[in-house]
């Protein structure tokens, strides 16, 4: 097969076709990059067996073919090539050749027979959602997902629909991130995907508010229409822990304060904390005034912020980064926290509305 095209369009492909490539797989042809010409059209596919990541572009040819170039050696010849377009050919016997002006690279390819197949659709199920808010929305709960082992279905985060609202939740144990907007799709539905993709999907959505992505899950698995990306990926399976049930309805000390002022505070603490020397940082709030106290090996600080602070006096601990992280990716001004005693769970909620829920649990303190 043959065919000539745009570098940096064929380069901007195989850079997000990569994502979806194996490192180092027992099948030596998931390392590669599926190519299929048929005419002016080149459709590429990574795919590791838990992610696929698809794409099509315009070349020029009259050509037809299919095979397997190693992904990251091509990527990088064609990243460096001098020329803007480059021609690609690729014999009988799957020597490459790659020429751009003055340049030449030859490597080998392989048969694409043994490429396995990416899911097909089973389901008419399409959630179209805003990219822009899909984007906002993974970058305000995936820092909560868990990091380890433990519960295989908290590597995830749930996407959970219902009476025309989409919630994504993400759960580590420590801490929780629940976000919330409308979509527009009638029925109630579930599923859980896995943090991995949500992470490259991240990465191929676009700022414009005209930008749609179409969400089609089965049963197994889901595809992420996005552009002129197909993106596809297992699904967890198990039960999602019961999220609703640990959000506290009700709190006895509520607590308004500026966001970034709360994250500056935060950041200095954390100066004086490292894994040797993890101590809590202790959040005091009386007659509106928060006061941060943290003790370590390395030093201590004393520090206060004012604040607009609605009942009992409280004294409550918190891993600084747990506290830091729901603080560091939200957009408002201000936010509020609500706390029902020193010994559970702090939740951190917007002065109006309720686009975001954040649950932070405290620590114990040990005594002054």
């Amino acid at each position: 097969m043959k065919f000539i095209c745009s570098k940096q369009s064929l380069y901007d492909a195989l850079v997000n076709v990569s994502k979806a490539v194996s490192e180092r797989s027992t099948l030596p042809s998931l390392e590669g990059i599926k190519f299929y010409l048929k005419d002016s059209l080149l459709e590429m596919t990574g795919y590791n067996l838990e992610m696929g990541i698809r794409t099509v572009i315009s070349v020029r040819s009259d050509d037809k073919g299919s095979c397997i170039i190693n992904a990251k050696l091509f990527s990088e010849m064609i990243k460096k090539m001098p020329a803007d377009e480059v021609l690609i050919d690729v014999s009988e016997s799957y020597q490459v050749t790659i020429s751009g002006g003055v340049t030449k690279f030859n490597m080998f390819a392989a048969s694409a027979e043994d490429y396995p197949e990416l899911p097909e659709k089973d389901s008419e199920t399409k959630i179209p959602i805003s990219q822009p808010v899909l984007k906002e929305m993974i970058t305000q709960t995936k820092f909560a997902v868990a990091v380890t082992e433990d519960k295989p279905i908290l590597k995830g985060e749930l996407f959970d629909i219902e009476n025309g609202t989409l919630t994504m939740v993400a759960i580590d144990g420590y801490r929780m991130a629940v976000r919330y907007e409308p979509v527009k799709y009638a029925e109630n539905i579930k599923f859980v995907v896995p943090s991995k993709t949500l992470s490259e999907i991240q990465g191929l959505l676009s700022d414009n508010d005209e930008d749609v992505v179409n969400i089609h899950p089965s049963r197994k698995h889901i595809i992420f229409e996005i552009g002129g990306y197909m993106v596809y990926s297992r699904l967890l399976e198990g039960d999602f822990h019961p999220y609703k049930s640990a959000i506290p309805n009700s709190s006895n000390t509520d607590v308004v304060v500026d966001r970034k002022e709360l994250i500056s505070t935060l950041e200095r603490a954390m100066l004086l904390i490292n894994d040797r020397s993890p101590s809590p940082v202790r959040c005091y709030f009386e007659n509106d005034h928060v006061k941060i106290n943290c003790s370590t090996a390395l030093g201590k600080i004393s520090d206060e912020i004012s604040a607009d602070v609605a009942g009992p006096v409280i004294e409550i601990g918190f891993k600084c980064k747990y506290l830091l992280d729901p603080l560091k990716v939200i957009e408002d001004d201000k936010v509020t926290l609500k706390m029902g005693g020193s010994l559970l769970a702090m939740k951190i909620v917007p002065p109006e509305g309720d686009k975001y829920t954040y649950l932070v649990l405290p620590v114990r303190l040990p005594r002054e």
